[in-house]
């Protein structure tokens, strides 16, 4: 998730942990213990893929977390030395801070290794989109609220506890409403007989009302969008090819096979002029994806591979109108627009 989500989180947490003992330190520290484990990009990788595929890595292990939490308390302690007392809430402060950070990303489509080093696999429900105001919201209203002044210790307690219970009750809402989402893609997808080799489902941005899907189809792709108000037949999907074929040359490569494995299946390779690009199809949208990689290179001796460079597309806000008109009209296209297989 974003940055201010996970410090207000941390922040809730903290305070509900230990506000009512140290009061607004709990607050502070929750939200610096909240962003710690995002500190890992300022790490000096040795690669594009490295940098991409290690983000969400040691950092944001529940193990290592659990681990580290001793440490992190005791200079805590160190630092605070009257409050060595509640020693035993400073561990739960610490390891809750770290861990709800972490499992709040996994609920994101980018993938958290949550068990690392026991297995890198990233963790991603997918649930949530990376920005989402309506969960972040109730938690910014508490932690501001935790430092206003003339405010009784109670009742921010109370309020900082009602943020926390509507975002996990938010949270749950996403999982529902992913669970119906797909069911209704199951359906859509069947009555079209669409043979799926993947299939994914994420929020569209700023919302968990629309959803977007992807589904792989040897050697092909399709994008769609359902609302929450639709009907299994109000599924728009739009079909695009993918050239697997272009990384032959270049499968065995560290790099490929780490992307490969990273994005789970969802990617596809265009030649863009002399360049073979991979693209991540999990974030984004067709013709504006954010991580695209370029592997390799067309020669007079074939595809050769070259050296790794990452490309990303902003994304384009202009469609946002576009997409709160989708939620409630199935007939409004999101389809990018394409002129002989080209992005307009």
């Amino acid at each position: 998730m974003d940055s201010l989500t996970q410090v207000v989180l941390g922040g809730a947490v903290g305070y509900a942990v230990l506000g009512n003992k140290v009061g607004h330190k709990a607050a502070i520290y929750g939200a610096l213990l909240g962003t710690l484990p995002d500190l890992d990009v300022l790490l000096p990788y040795s690669g594009e893929v490295e940098a991409f595929t290690y983000h969400r890595g040691f950092s944001h292990s529940l193990l290592i977390h659990l681990l580290i939490s001793p440490f992190i308390v005791w200079l805590l302690i160190k630092y605070h030395q009257a409050t060595a007392i509640y020693k035993k809430h400073w561990f739960w402060l610490v390891f809750l801070c770290l861990s709800t950070h972490a499992i709040l990303d996994s609920f994101t489509v980018y993938g958290t290794q949550l068990l690392w080093p026991i297995t890198e696999y990233p963790f991603a429900a997918s649930n949530l989109f990376i920005i989402d105001p309506m969960y972040t919201l109730p938690l910014l209203f508490a932690f501001v609220v935790i430092f206003l002044p003339r405010i009784k210790p109670a009742k921010i307690a109370k309020i900082n506890h009602f943020a926390l219970a509507i975002s996990c009750l938010y949270i749950f809402w996403s999982l529902s409403a992913k669970f119906y989402i797909d069911k209704k893609v199951a359906i859509a997808l069947n009555d079209r007989q669409i043979e799926v080799d993947h299939y994914l489902s994420t929020p569209a941005p700023f919302s968990t009302l629309l959803w977007r899907v992807l589904v792989m189809s040897d050697g092909q792709y399709y994008e769609g969008y359902l609302s929450v108000f639709d009907l299994a037949s109000d599924v728009s999907l739009e079909a695009y090819h993918s050239s697997d074929a272009l990384l032959t040359n270049i499968k065995d490569e560290w790099d490929v096979q780490r992307l490969q494995w990273f994005t789970k299946g969802f990617y596809s390779v265009k030649a863009e002029e002399q360049n073979i690009v991979l693209s991540d199809l999990r974030m984004g949208v067709e013709c504006r994806y954010v991580f695209n990689f370029i592997l390799g290179e067309q020669t007079s001796k074939g595809i050769v591979k070259s050296e790794v460079e990452k490309v990303s597309e902003r994304p384009d806000f202009s469609m946002l109108g576009s997409i709160w008109e989708r939620i409630w009209d199935a007939s409004v296209s999101l389809a990018p627009l394409k002129k002989n297989g080209v992005c307009q």
